[in-house]
């Protein structure tokens, strides 16, 4: 673009973790088609940058790239408390130093709440931030409100039987029990620190953006806004669903065989199973997921990154096991009856988007949490083991029953949760309508960027 066409110029920082760079792109899509004269720049590290040039993206949205300062082992899990302290200390320097050479010269800066340097390198360069928060708001209310829970002596959890007390003092959240807590406070992990540090730096943003639905969380994100000097947009979801009526995207033989596959399938009777791509299941819990499949009779299209031919042959002849796919397609496919799902955030909303009950296995981070709206709060879906994280296992009778009884759908319970699942549905297709919710706060915050 010619820097005069520039109505304003947007710099979007997500953080470096496909949850977080996956809906921080699709916000800077949904931006983008706003307004035209709208420039974005999306930056992220050279490693990220050759897994995202082959997605197609507007021509008002360019890339920009810093040095790969995370080294790659630790981009990919193998020592987190390493990777949480280079992107705290090791990205600050070069971001900063693109952000002085970019032209035409950067009016907003969207960053990821959990690179709070950002609202400092703003705050200095006199440039207004907009903080992203990339999960549910009622993960952002635990971590907000910790401080209750060193009040009510709640933390540090003394024990495992203490996880399944139940409290109902955390501003918007109705009862929890202590371990449906993101894992980083009932585990007390590395990562709380850097979570409450950055927390701590919003006061000084200029804009909160949310990537949840208003209606969906209306009890958090009321008890939210009194709490902060600036305006909160709530912008969810924030999923490829402009892409669903693009019938170009899914042009590789891949695709086109598992789609083929879920073509031939009866209505409702395939269980789509994604467990997530960053924490790992250990062999033995894999082995008895497939078994219990194998066992439960249940058609089933699984994407499983690692020992996709050994899945195959333990799940049978029902089951197709593919290393990906096309996630929000797969779910709206009129074959697809369920979606066994870790509980990211990106797949809950995809899972809402798409009208499925779920099976939750949630093993850390925000999943808990999740699990635990999609479960009691929304009524729809039921989860996998008990148990939260990886230590504890499902065996394969128990999956085979469980998932045998989720698929049938024909008991009260089930007819009550596809129901709920429909309405949720319906919700999600109002909000991004015109006039809906989350198109007319985009709008807003579009309106107000524009304005410097």
């Amino acid at each position: 673009m010619e820097s005069s066409a520039v109505g304003c110029h947007v710099v979007a920082m997500p953080f470096p973790g496909r949850g977080h760079i996956n809906p921080m792109m699709n916000l800077c899509k949904l931006l983008a088609s706003r307004r035209a004269d709208i420039l974005i720049t999306f930056i992220v590290t050279e490693e990220w940058l050759g897994f995202l040039l082959s997605d197609s993206k507007p021509p008002n949205i360019r890339f920009g790239s810093i040095p790969n300062v995370i080294p790659s082992e630790l981009v990919r899990g193998a020592n987190y408390l390493a990777f949480l302290d280079a992107v705290r200390t090791k990205m600050v320097d070069p971001f900063e130093q693109l952000l002085l050479r970019l032209e035409p010269p950067v009016t907003t800066i969207v960053a990821d709440t959990l690179l709070f340097w950002a609202v400092d390198v703003a705050n200095r360069r006199n440039i207004p931030v907009a903080s992203f928060w990339a999960m549910s708001a009622a993960v952002f209310s635990a971590y907000l409100h910790f401080d209750l829970l060193v009040q009510n002596r709640h933390f540090p959890v003394n024990s495992s039987e203490s996880g399944d007390e139940r409290i109902d003092y955390i501003p918007g959240i109705s009862s929890i029990r202590i371990a449906d807590l993101p894992s980083s406070i009932y585990w007390n992990k590395p990562f709380l620190p850097m979570m409450l540090e950055a927390l701590s730096w919003l006061s000084k943003a200029q804009y909160l953006l949310l990537a949840t639905m208003y209606e969906l969380e209306a009890h958090v994100v009321d008890v939210l806004k009194p709490k902060f000097p600036f305006p909160i947009y709530i912008v969810g979801p924030l999923i490829p669903y402009f892409k669903l009526g693009d019938n170009s995207i899914s042009t590789n033989q891949n695709d086109l065989h598992y789609l083929k596959w879920l073509d031939l399938q009866p209505p409702g009777s395939v269980l789509y199973i994604s467990l997530g791509s960053y924490l790992p299941i250990s062999t033995a819990q894999t082995n008895e997921i497939a078994a219990g499949l194998r066992d439960s009779g249940v058609r089933c299209l699984w994407v499983a990154r690692e020992g996709t031919c050994r899945f195959k042959e333990i799940c049978g002849e029902m089951g197709m096991v593919v290393p990906w796919c096309d996630q929000l397609r797969v779910l709206s496919h009129w074959s697809v009856g369920g979606f066994w799902s870790h509980c990211g955030w990106g797949s809950t909303m995809e899972g809402l988007f798409a009208g499925a009950p779920f099976l939750t296995l949630p093993m850390a981070a925000d999943q808990p949490l999740n699990s635990k709206l999609i479960v009691e709060d929304w009524k729809i879906g039921w989860r996998v083991k008990r148990e939260v994280g990886m230590e504890t296992m499902a065996k394969r009778d128990e999956i085979a029953g469980l998932v045998k009884r989720f698929m049938d759908g024909e008991g009260e319970e089930g007819k009550a949760m596809r129901r709920r699942a429909r309405e949720l549905q319906e919700i999600c297709q109002l909000v991004i309508k015109k006039g809906g919710s989350s198109d007319t706060s985009l709008d807003a915050f579009v309106r107000d960027i524009s304005q410097y």
